[in-house]
């Protein structure tokens, strides 16, 4: 489980110019759903990029105002594409000993043996989804795909996970697999034909009208 402090200052005003405002101070508006009333913070944009470079949903935070402290997940974010900034971010908070969902990412290692022989590996799950406690949540998932075939897949029956921690995905799902290129080849080539096959029966349906 990755966990983190973040400073958190309290804001009483919600309209765009004061939100503007902060971001403009180098702060970023947001709130804190979850059991109680909704809380409406900012925080650092420099402190939250330095601490949190990708935004996951696995990450639990401590958010402390004014020496409270909020427990929390990011939920969802806003951002400005052009600047690459984060504009608002919701953050839910967590009760400690109550079980929540949420995902985790799918981290593979290795170099697939499948691969080396000539095939293509496609990644078909990058987040699983997992119940737990809130102490409990995995940083990550990592799978080794070293000895990993052509024509073979890892599923989600295939993960081994903490006794503490329950995968929601249905077991049958592919994660990673091996596919052929020829077969692939060949399957385009097989559509190619039945679609001239198509074509030419309708031409000649046309010329004996």
């Amino acid at each position: 489980m990755e966990q983190n402090t973040l400073a958190g200052y309290e804001r009483n005003s919600f309209k765009k110019g004061p939100a503007g405002r902060l971001r403009r101070e180098g702060k970023i508006p947001a709130v804190i759903y979850g059991h109680n009333k909704p809380v409406h913070i900012s925080v650092s944009a420099t402190e939250f990029d330095s601490k949190f470079h990708i935004i996951s949903e696995n990450t639990l935070i401590t958010i402390i105002i004014d020496g409270k402290e909020y427990e929390v997940l990011v939920k969802d974010s806003q951002e400005n594409m052009i600047m690459g900034q984060i504009t608002h971010i919701d953050f839910y908070e967590v009760e400690r000993g109550k079980v929540l969902k949420t995902r985790i990412p799918v981290v593979l290692t290795g170099a697939s043996a499948g691969v080396k022989e000539g095939g293509m590996l496609e990644q078909h799950l990058h987040e699983i989804d997992i119940e737990c406690l809130p102490k409990d949540i995995p940083a990550k998932i990592e799978i080794d795909i070293t000895e990993l075939q052509l024509g073979e897949s890892i599923h989600v029956s295939d993960l081994k996970m903490a006794d503490e921690v329950k995968i929601l995905n249905f077991s049958e799902q592919s994660i990673v697999g091996v596919t052929t290129v020829k077969a692939e080849e060949e399957v385009e080539t097989e559509d190619e034909l039945e679609e001239g096959l198509e074509t030419a029966a309708a031409e000649n349906a046309e010329t004996e009208e």
